[in-house]
């Protein structure tokens, strides 16, 4: 059963305690109610993906309380500095490079090398984000393919006995997602939103290109992008061959198990922990045992195809 949590201090200590333990908690921004967890956390971020039904590992758009906070999971520059001076606390998510080691689960940021962020104008989201101390991953608190909520009980339509919680905070303002700018290259609108093209162009001074479909993805609301290690893959491995880095799924001799106990939310939070620890180890290909094709294994499956495609 979902809680339901009041703004009174008890309720909001009580969301920041469960994000803290790896939990989940949807909460008002101005713009859609969110479905946040510990952008930290390698297993809270699962969380997410299994609560939504979501069918691929989009990236996530991480909330932040501070500038300092944003600064310590992004390279800062002078086009961020002037868009947050403008637009900042508000519904304008920035994509910059990760800052090596950020604090940061690589499910938020499906393994890109890029990292949306925002910092919301909600009094409620800015009063758990500071209480919290930390950034949250927080897509759209609803299942994936439905109407985005903009109501608490719009997020108990989908997800009640799902999460762990959700903050009562009345009906968010905005009603529709962030406007998305990429800024790890020429400015580029990813996303379109309540703030236009021309207006951040006109903050910039300079050009807003925007994004076409064949371009690689970098933001939340596109399709995932390849991460691939240095190693082969070989999927759906049925026996092991000699030589071979061995990923399995539940009860088997291997190098590392996504889970033994074929947990599928437990896969999705140490997949690319796993990958990365794998291709450490030298091998010219890495096995994967097969991994169900339902739930979040569709999601692994497809992070596992993508990483296994032509290069």
């Amino acid at each position: 059963m979902t809680e339901r949590l009041t703004l009174a201090e008890a309720d909001i200590t009580r969301a920041t305690e469960i994000w803290r333990r790896g939990g989940l908690v949807a909460f008002p921004t101005e713009t859609v109610y969110g479905l946040g967890a510990d952008a930290s956390s390698d297993a809270a971020v699962a969380g997410i993906f299994a609560a939504k039904d979501r069918p691929d590992f989009n990236p996530l758009i991480t909330h932040v309380a501070s500038l300092d906070q944003a600064k310590a999971l992004a390279v800062w520059s002078e086009a961020a500095e002037a868009l947050a001076a403008a637009y900042w606390p508000g519904p304008l998510t920035l994509v910059l490079p990760l800052r090596d080691g950020a604090p940061l689960s690589k499910l938020v940021t499906a393994g890109l090398g890029s990292v949306g962020i925002r910092m919301p104008a909600h009094p409620v989201a800015r009063q758990l984000l500071s209480a919290f101390g930390g950034g949250v991953a927080a897509p759209s608190a609803n299942r994936s393919g439905r109407i985005s909520p903009t109501r608490p009980e719009h997020v108990l339509d989908t997800l009640d006995g799902r999460i762990d919680a959700v903050v009562a905070g009345g009906p968010a303002e905005v009603g529709l997602e962030s406007t998305i700018l990429g800024l790890t290259g020429k400015p580029t609108l990813l996303r379109p939103g309540g703030i236009t093209a021309e207006a951040l162009a006109e903050t910039l001074g300079a050009r807003v290109f925007t994004r076409r479909d064949t371009e690689a993805i970098s933001a939340p609301g596109q399709t995932p992008s390849h991460y691939a290690p240095r190693a082969e893959m070989r999927l759906n491995a049925a026996e092991w061959q000699e030589g071979e880095a061995r990923l399995g799924f539940g009860e088997m001799p291997c190098d590392l198990n996504l889970s033994e106990r074929e947990d599928l939310t437990e896969a999705a939070a140490n997949l690319f922990a796993h990958l990365h620890a794998l291709d450490r180890m030298g091998r010219s290909v890495i096995a994967v045992a097969p991994v169900p094709h339902r739930g979040l294994g569709i999601a692994i499956n497809d992070r596992l195809s993508r990483a296994a495609a032509p290069r």
